[in-house]
């Protein structure tokens, strides 16, 4: 008898979740207002600074050199490559985009990885999965129809974004053997050093109040708490039951976009972003229910 995993979700995991989504929304909203006055690159590169320096003190004296012991070193680094190029992406839409908006073009990502891993991975495209896929694009089109402050150039930056960020899931998948806080580490020390070599060629000669210092500082922090908060709810839940959590990002992104930036989705952006939400819980759905069924199977013996 194969056995089922628990159906209840501990309450402190879906409090780290939700604390964890509340970080990112808090730091796409710190980001959008730093684009106003900031090259892109030096905020993309405070913000991997700061969670390796965040990620050093926490784990080196217990890890040492065992942070950077891997067996997939080409596959971590094309990873942290990856996700650095991702960040650019969605750092310059904001810079152009409302906030709440921009967060739902990015949950685009479980459509998106769906269809790479079908091209990549030679996986099977069900009616199911492009059934999904088509709403998520259904739900896109109306957040960026014509008419729309979103209807520019910078909507495609998004989907850059969410394109290489499904890349980046697909390698995920591949070093799940790894251990997870090195596979953590390993994107934010390759985002830091790619970007700290790229520093001098890509202007960033500027002048920085110390207000703005401080708000750089605590984006960095926001990001390194989210992405622990994280770690600690895997601890407690598998990542299937946690995913339907992570869409309270859009409401804390709501929220914040009309407190701060007095932005407020209409209601076919709304709808957009409830159509994008339910495809993505659908194909989170869709795939653990595949993969229990993949477990079930009894072994093939010869």
């Amino acid at each position: 008898m194969t056995a089922r995993p628990p159906s209840h979700v501990p309450p402190q995991a879906v409090f780290l979740i939700a604390g964890a989504v509340l970080c990112f929304a808090l730091l796409d909203a710190s980001v959008k207002a730093l684009t106003q006055r900031y090259p892109v690159p030096l905020l993309v590169w405070a913000r991997y600074g700061v969670q390796t320096l965040a990620m050093l003190l926490w784990l080196a004296p217990s890890m040492g050199t065992g942070l950077l012991r891997t067996r997939q070193l080409p596959m971590q680094i094309g990873r942290g490559v990856i996700l650095v190029g991702s960040s650019m992406f969605f750092f310059n839409a904001l810079r152009f985009l409302p906030l709440a908006e921009a967060t739902a073009l990015s949950y685009l990502t479980p459509m998106l990885v769906v269809l790479l891993s079908a091209l990549l991975l030679r996986e099977r495209l069900t009616w199911v999965r492009m059934a999904l896929v088509g709403a998520g694009i259904a739900g896109m089109l109306l957040i960026v129809r014509p008419g729309t402050e979103v209807f520019q150039g910078a909507a495609l930056l998004v989907l850059g974004s969410a394109s290489l960020y499904a890349m980046y899931q697909i390698l995920t998948r591949k070093l799940a053997a790894e251990d997870i806080r090195v596979t953590l580490f390993y994107p934010a020390i390759v985002g830091t050093a790619l970007l700290t070599v790229a520093l001098p060629w890509i202007g960033t000669d500027v002048d920085v109040s110390w207000t703005d210092a401080l708000l750089i500082v605590v984006a960095g922090l926001l990001g390194t708490i989210g992405h622990f908060m994280f770690i600690r709810a895997f601890q407690h839940a598998p990542a299937s039951a946690l995913t339907p959590f992570t869409y309270l990002q859009l409401v804390w992104a709501t929220l914040i976009g009309w407190a701060a930036f007095d932005r407020f989705p209409d209601r076919y952006a709304l709808a957009g972003m409830a159509v994008i939400s339910c495809s993505g819980l659908l194909v989170a759905l869709h795939e653990r229910r595949r993969a229990r069924a993949a477990l079930a199977q009894p072994p093939v013996v010869d």
